[in-house]
């Protein structure tokens, strides 16, 4: 789910709901794999930048040893009794497939960055005399092959079916459960496929409600995916993110933890007790756990965009959502989701009033987010300004300052130990010089801000520059079709957790979010989905690749991106624009991608199907999960006796589907001792059951009130929680110490030049956060003066690169080149960002006259 670091904000706050497995005593029947989590960091493990000593694949063969290692250690740890199910991702709903478009396009330019970074620094190492190891030939260096319908996937589905044959009749850990496979080209996420199996088989009559599940996965919606099961046994296991020094040792031993759903409960009915509740109401918790997962979608996932005030967990996000359901329940009428309704007309499942009611109770609190968020910036802005000999600057190129005929030890002979030091230094800079480009407050641009949010006028800047609307009729009329569209999305991915996909062609149209407080008419709102059908896989590789990875598809489908006379050729574009306005770090900017046209795709592939080779067909076929067990198992029997009829039964130990024979086998390592059959899920049981099954056994509680952490929201703490703030708090502490305690600021004012609200500070009844009432706002930077004061203040000098970002060269008196986004070049010849040109005198780029300003401040 679309929630960075939901994981970490959650075992901080319920840090007794983890324990690391090598004290687990737990007995696990189930074991879960979401096999994309395994195969992303067994493809590019140096994607992490600490992690210089692992070895990189560089064959698909490399890759798949990688991960047959990782899954015999999470077997060995877990233990499963009954069944493991490995689940790769397959042709995902439309409402992901943008998601993952944006992803594979910024990953290709990443890629460009990088080749190019590296081509430059060989030089220089070569330049200086430094050997490094060649480039290696490699079948794995674009990770956009780990897509539905691409060699790599179809390769990867054969020898995994290899892998568990060679397991199952060899390994004692495996030889009595039973291995479901759901490749890629079965429909369908991986955890959605999970979990739906786990739906169906805990309606069925013969279902053990005290099963024990564990899932292995690194995705935060794993979390709300195990607590929409309500299965308390049921824990999720991740590998514990290493510290700096972990990553350097060679032979550093993988760490797993478990988070436990039983323990979180336990968490969350204590922490979401109703303070008013109404009259005559009878608290269900499990109902309280289905509200707790929907108001969470509010914070992010993979389907709709952030709302700009709820956009990061660690500035309160959830914790606010969260207090705001507790507080005002009774004021906003009581549950917000009946998910037992699900499947009845008319949407019955949600109570849209209740829902509009909620969220413009939290959009109350917009302003004062936004002020906070503005005054954080503006520290920031001074650090930069009075900082500015810690602004790191590009190394020129080898050739302006190294005197080559001096250079001797070209001629020397360079021993093995050497060339790997110099290839291990000249990885580490790379990683360096990436990381850097990547950090916009280093090269300026994150002093851009168009919107101002929180100040007067701000939202209709916001419609302006995010929607290109303007004016207050047109502005209505974008706000109501967002609301629409917001609405359907939040009714879409409740259905898509809780039931499975409502329609498989529906997307948010949007870039962008819309405000909290903006979500009126939400309780108006009717909603009707399609359901449709899936994407083929190749329909899906044109829809999320960009044209770098052309070379995944069949040929004729490819020759759809890369001519220009295509029809469709507009759809795959080399440069685009990434808005990185407000972000830090370059990933987190918006890649504004056009949308992928359903009806102009689908017209242009239908009649090349038929020209595709059998391997091909095979590629882009639609199918279903395979059952491996051993002969010896207690299903052998009924397989045995299978013909070409399908059987839906109860396959063992309380779980069912409908069986039927797979011609094709186990194409490599075929072991005569291992059955594979076809497995769908059954037909009878109900996958709408929302409460607890009858005859559950719960652990004994382990958690009491004590355990729960007073929630002060974020706008209203006046200590730095964030770890940019609490440096710079910290900094600004011992430089004023250092200076005799002469501060520049009067003692009312915070360290981010403004006051900073307390926790007695509550908001006034009816307070504005309209378009730009501008109330309760606290002192903050003069914006023109500071962007005054910084007219020739630059850190780097800033080239255009093609790249929604730039280059850099030493630092000059000149200015920055402004803006942000993608390159253009105008008739003049002038380089623009994002519209904004170098001789703009649009002031979003503040400058610094040193000779003039520096004792002011």
């Amino acid at each position: 789910m679309g929630v960075p670091s939901f994981y970490r904000w959650l075992i901080n706050k319920y840090p007794k709901a983890v324990t690391n497995t090598n004290t687990s005593t737990v007995e696990y029947d189930n074991l879960y794999l979401d096999m994309n989590s395994i195969i992303h960091p067994c493809f590019h493990p140096n994607d992490d930048d600490n992690n210089i000593n692992k070895i990189s694949p560089t064959t698909f063969d490399q890759v798949f040893t990688n991960m047959f290692d990782y899954i015999d250690h999470l077997v060995t740890i877990v233990k499963p009794r009954k069944l493991l199910y490995m689940a790769i991702d397959g042709v995902a709903p439309q409402g992901k497939m943008y998601n993952q478009r944006t992803r594979r396009f910024r990953t290709a330019k990443d890629d460009e960055m990088r080749e190019a970074e590296e081509e430059r620094l060989r030089k220089k190492f070569e330049m200086e005399g430094k050997q490094v190891l060649p480039k290696q030939e490699c079948e794995v260096s674009d990770s956009n092959i780990i897509t539905p319908g691409t060699e790599f996937m179809h390769q990867l589905s054969k020898a995994l079916k290899s892998y568990i044959s060679l397991r199952i009749s060899s390994n004692s850990l495996w030889k009595d459960i039973m291995v479901i496979l759901s490749d890629a080209n079965v429909p369908g996420e991986g955890e959605h496929k999970i979990i739906s199996f786990i739906r169906k088989q805990r309606g069925l009559p013969d279902y053990d409600p005290n099963t024990v599940h564990c899932l292995y996965g690194s995705d935060a919606d794993l979390i709300m995916l195990g607590l929409s099961s309500h299965e308390p046994h049921f824990s999720i296991i991740r590998e514990v993110v290493p510290n700096y020094h972990e990553k350097l040792q060679q032979n550093a031993v993988k760490r797993f933890e478990l988070l436990h759903i039983w323990l979180l409960r336990e968490y969350l009915e204590l922490e979401m007790k109703i303070q008013d509740p109404p009259k005559n109401f009878t608290v269900d918790f499990e109902r309280i756990v289905d509200d707790f997962i929907f108001i969470c979608f509010f914070a992010g996932n993979d389907f709709l965009p952030h709302l700009p005030s709820l956009d990061n967990i660690f500035e309160g996000a959830i914790d606010l959502l969260m207090t705001v359901y507790k507080k005002e329940f009774n004021k906003f009428g009581g549950y917000l989701v009946d998910i037992n309704k699900m499947g009845e007309k008319c949407m019955t499942f949600v109570k849209l009033s209740r829902v509009e009611k909620f969220i413009l109770m939290v959009g109350a609190y917009e302003e004062k987010i936004f002020n906070k968020k503005s005054a954080i910036r503006d520290n920031k802005l001074r650090r930069l300004i009075s900082d500015q000999e810690q602004s790191k600057q590009e190394e020129q190129n080898a050739f302006d300052y190294m005197d080559i005929e001096n250079e001797s030890s070209s001629n020397c002979t360079v021993s093995d130990e050497e060339i790997l030091k110099n290839t291990k230094d000249l990885k580490e800079e790379l990683n360096k010089c990436i990381k850097e480009k990547g950090d916009l407050l280093k090269s300026g641009d994150f002093l851009i801000d168009k919107i101002k949010l929180g100040t007067v006028g701000f939202k209709e800047r916001y419609y302006k520059e995010k929607f290109s609307v303007e004016g207050s009729t047109n502005i209505e009329l974008k706000r109501k079709e967002i609301v629409q569209k917001y609405t359907e999305g939040l009714l879409w991915v409740l259905q898509y957790y809780f039931s499975g996909v409502a329609s498989w062609t529906w997307f948010y149209p949007y870039h962008y979010g819309p405000f909290a407080s903006d979500l009126k008419g939400m309780g108006q709102v009717r909603v009707c989905f399609e359901k449709g059908v899936p994407f083929l896989p190749f329909d899906q590789l044109l829809s999320v690749l960009p044209q770098r990875s052309s070379y995944a598809l069949p040929k004729a489908y490819a020759h759809l991106m890369l001519d220009e006379q295509s029809k469709i050729f507009d759809l795959f574009p080399q440069n685009f624009e990434i808005d990185i306005e407000g972000k830090r770090f370059m990933w987190q900017g918006i890649c504004k991608l056009p949308y992928m046209d359903e009806k102009r795709l689908l017209a242009e592939t239908r009649e090349l199907m038929n020209g595709l080779t059998e391997t091909e067909a095979k590629r882009n076929s639609v199918e279903v999960d395979r059952l491996l067990v051993s002969n010896t198992a207690k299903v052998a029997e009924k397989i045995c006796s299978l013909s070409s009829n399908k059987l839906d039964t109860s396959i063992s130990d309380g779980i069912g589907g409908i069986i039927s024979l797979c011609h094709e086998g186990v194409e490599e390592n075929q072991q005569d001792s291992v059955f594979c059959v076809k497995y769908e899920m059954p037909v009878n049981g109900s996958s709408h059951i929302q409460h607890l099954l009858y005859g559950v056994n719960f652990p004994e509680k382990t958690i009491f009130e004590n355990d729960i952490k007073e929630t002060v929201l974020w706008h209203e703490l006046q200590q730095f929680h964030n770890r940019f703030e609490r440096s710079n708090n910290q900094d600004n502490w011992r430089s004023s110490n250092r200076e005799g305690n002469n501060s520049k600021f009067p003692p009312t004012a915070s360290a981010f030049g403004g006051r900073i609200y307390g926790p007695s500070e509550s908001i006034h009844e009816g307070a504005g956060v309209g378009w730009g009432s501008g109330r309760g706002k606290p002192e903050r930077i003069d914006h023109d003066i500071l962007n005054e004061r910084m007219s020739t203040f630059t850190p780097f000098r800033k080239q255009p690169n093609g790249y929604g970002g730039s280059s850099y060269q030493q630092r000059s008196n000149a200015p920055f080149s402004r803006g942000q986004g993608r390159v253009q070049q105008n008739p003049n010849n002038v380089y623009s960002w994002k519209g904004v040109s170098s001789n703009s005198n649009n002031s979003a780029q503040p400058q610094w006259n040193e000779s003039k300003d520096k004792s002011r401040w």
